[in-house]
């Protein structure tokens, strides 16, 4: 498929656009509704509050979704009124404005949903600026706003309603289409001029992606009641898609090998560049699988898929029957098992394709009914999480005071400016400053480069377009752009916004264009000084305060998970749902730490303390957990003769060089702490190179077959995986001393 073609199918049926094609309906009805019965003022009221609650309305199971636009909308009638009647007293609004900005922001600790429910309170806020009402008009005009946030809850619930199973169909494909693109990073490791740090910095990133989109999956499904509770023929084969999605993703996260090694023995024979191939083109069948999903219509399995598999059997046979020997034997073994498991995988997409067709036999394939915590997180409103982030140690605390000061100067700097839409300095402060500091100074330069291009493009519009109703279209268009574009693309959404706003306002009052264009770049220059000169002030908590948390969590959370999984191994074996539980931890914290480490990149330089020691923990750590899971796929199909008391030592050695490790970053390395016996870790060794010494002599008779080369293949698998474990603990073990001193 062709690339860009791709990218346009999947984001014009993802619930990005759905997202802005229902805002945009929802702003722009009461507007021509009311405007057409001379009554514009109250339509802009009503469109006002409907984009309030909009902003809300985030992806998420129904019930989050309409809880969090009832709430909005009440505080979005709260903060009207209030800031309507404290506006006619200067000195009362210049204390309510930075206390409702302190308020809102520090709202954030709650999630994704708080933070856009406290964004749309300060929008409104902001927005009330610019009127002058008194009296029963201020009631009027809380209320207004209100019924904008009814119409928009309705006009959502209704949506949702007549589609209820679309935004999950929606999630499903981009979540199938992450996974493709984690399974093209995983590729770049049969390339010829593969480079291990390159490759595990493309393949954390994407992995990263995957598990926020399996999150917000997870999330639609198991607290949705129509899936859960009430099991129709949709909703099972929409389960059926994650669950083996997820074990699809499992299967590439647990198929890790020495790759170095590979490319020694093979990169002459061609065949791990074939490798290669057939995992992108597996990947690019994920996209047409997801793109079906979003768009609801079925996708086809490619037959040549089938046909270069067979092809790749044939050829790894003339390889192993032209140059099998004892010096590249565990070559071999490693190729064969990367092609079972690309053979899985090819197996499981084919039956992705059936599930998009959502044929009536698929009702009588069973499924076992996953348990909900191996995939979603719980999280209460808990008032001790607020109390506990008001202190200069929170980041999300210093972010309110930040935004507090920064719209109060904001604020007063309009008020001595005399044109007529100065609350635009206002919005773009609460608008850019954020958090982090990398994503302000980002958001920043977008909105400041996105309203120039933007007014460029609305000169020119207004230049070449005379006929109204051409503008009313390019109008719409724009906006359901800008809003499709808000939480994806948000430069683009901002030039779009900046032209829709523009031409709005031409239809309105068509004589005063050049105002408005020259308010528009001014007052968002002005803003975005602000927001850069208040950004530096309460200085965030810089990544490298805090990396150090994510590390050790990181690292205690992959130790637990070897510690449950190397048990299997040694006759002590830990339950199928603790284990998934533990390894969900560990993937989530080293997310956390890689999120951590791609921020603590994008800081002035002088904030990257030790930038290079954790860029090799970080990927250290993903290596380890990369293992890790490659070793606990063997633990469901383990037979008794793999099990062995012979693992001790070696699991041992790994367990202290990660204990020393954990202890360094506290500062608390025990110097004199006895070392386990370096001797003893070999015994797996020994016991390897006489099943290979007797492959050998097998392989020298001519025996191609036999029950060594069963036991070897598997034991060998195994006991890499354990090496590996240990190798990358000591050399996590040396970077943690680094890091730690």
């Amino acid at each position: 498929m062709d690339y860009y073609l791709k990218q346009y199918r999947s984001f014009i049926n993802s619930y990005y656009v759905s997202d802005g094609v229902r805002m945009t309906v929802a702003i722009l009805a009461p507007v021509l509704l009311f405007a057409y019965y001379d009554l514009l003022s109250v339509g802009l009221a009503v469109a006002l509050g409907a984009l309030s609650v909009s902003l809300t309305d985030n992806p998420g199971p129904i019930h989050h979704r309409r809880n969090g636009m009832i709430v909005s909308g009440l505080l979005v009638f709260a903060i009207a009124l209030l800031a309507g009647y404290t506006q006619a007293v200067p000195w009362l609004f210049m204390l309510v404005l930075p206390a409702c900005c302190f308020a809102a922001s520090m709202i954030g600790v709650y999630g994704a949903r708080a933070t856009a429910i406290g964004l749309a309170t300060l929008v409104v806020l902001v927005l009330q600026t610019q009127h002058q009402l008194a009296g029963i008009q201020i009631l009027y005009n809380a209320l207004y706003l209100l019924a904008g946030g009814a119409w928009y809850l309705l006009l959502s619930s209704f949506l949702h309603s007549i589609r209820p199973y679309k935004i999950i169909q929606q999630a499903l494909g981009e979540y199938v289409m992450a996974t493709a693109e984690y399974l093209k990073a995983k590729a770049n490791f049969y390339d010829t001029g593969f480079s291990y740090e390159k490759d595990y910095e493309e393949i954390v990133r994407a992995q990263i992606a995957v598990q926020e989109k399996q999150a917000l999956v997870a999330d639609l499904i198991f607290k949705t009641r129509s899936i859960v509770k009430e099991s129709t023929h949709t909703s099972r084969v929409l389960m059926m898609v994650f669950l083996d999605v997820s074990d699809l993703f499992e299967i590439v996260m647990t198929s890790h090998q020495d790759y170095e090694k590979l490319h020694r023995y093979f990169d002459t024979s061609g065949i791990l560049e074939e490798y290669r191939h057939l995992i992108v083109t597996l990947a690019n069948e994920l996209d047409k699988i997801g793109i079906a999903l979003k768009s609801g219509r079925k996708s086809i399995h490619d037959d040549a898929v089938d046909a270069e598999l067979s092809e790749e059997r044939k050829h790894l046979q003339e390889l192993r029957a032209r140059e099998l020997s004892p010096e590249n034997l565990e070559g071999f073994i490693s190729l064969r098992h990367i092609l079972d498991s690309i053979d899985e995988l090819a197996t499981r997409i084919r039956t992705l394709h059936q599930y998009t067709t959502y044929d009536a036999r698929l009702r009588r394939k069973k499924f076992s009914a996953p348990d909900p915590d191996a995939f979603i997180t719980h999280e209460p409103v808990d008032p001790k999480l607020l109390i506990d982030n008001l202190s200069f140690t929170s980041n999300i605390f210093r972010h309110s005071l930040r935004i507090a000061f920064a719209s109060l100067f904001a604020y007063i700097i309009a008020q001595f400016l005399a044109f007529g839409h100065s609350y635009w300095i206002l919005l773009t402060v609460i608008v850019i400053l954020k958090p982090g500091y990398s994503l302000t100074r980002q958001r920043n330069w977008e909105r400041l480069g996105g309203t120039l291009i933007g007014a460029a493009l609305g000169a020119l519009s207004l230049y070449l377009i005379r006929d109204n109703t051409s503008v009313i279209i390019l109008l719409t268009l724009s906006m359901i752009g800008a809003y499709s574009f808000m939480r994806k693309q948000y430069l683009v959404s901002v030039i779009l916004m900046t032209l829709y706003i523009l031409l709005m306002f031409h239809l309105l009052d068509p004589q005063d264009f050049k105002s408005i264009l020259r308010d528009r770049i001014i007052d968002t220059a002005i803003g975005s000084a602000i927001a850069f000169v208040f950004g530096s002030l309460f200085v965030p908590v810089w990544e490298h305060q805090q990396i150090n948390v994510y590390m050790k969590k990181s690292l205690t959370d992959a130790l637990i998970y070897y510690q449950s999984a190397s048990g299997a191994f040694t006759g002590t074996v830990t339950e199928n749902k603790a284990r998934i539980l533990l390894r969900k931890n560990s993937w989530v914290s080293m997310a956390n730490l890689s999120d951590g480490f791609t921020r603590m990149l994008s800081e002035p330089k002088s904030k990257q303390k030790k930038i290079e020691q954790i860029h090799q923990f970080v990927v250290a750590v993903h290596m380890l957990n990369s293992h890790i899971a490659t070793l606990s796929y063997y633990i469901d199909t383990l037979e008794p003769e793999y099990i062995s008391q012979e693992y001790i030592p070696l699991i041992n050695a790994s367990v202290f060089a990660l204990q020393q490790a954990r202890k360094s970053m506290d500062g608390k390395r025990e110097e004199g702490a006895p070392k386990p016996d370096t001797t003893q870790i070999r015994i797996l060794d020994k016991r390897v190179n006489e099943l290979m010494r007797k492959r050998q002599e097998e392989l020298r008779a001519g025996q191609m077959e036999s029950n060594t080369r069963q036991f070897l293949s598997d034991f060998k698998s195994i006991t890499d995986q354990f090496y590996f474990i240990y190798k990358i603990a000591v050399d996590i073990e040396k970077v943690s001393g680094k890091i730690g001193d």
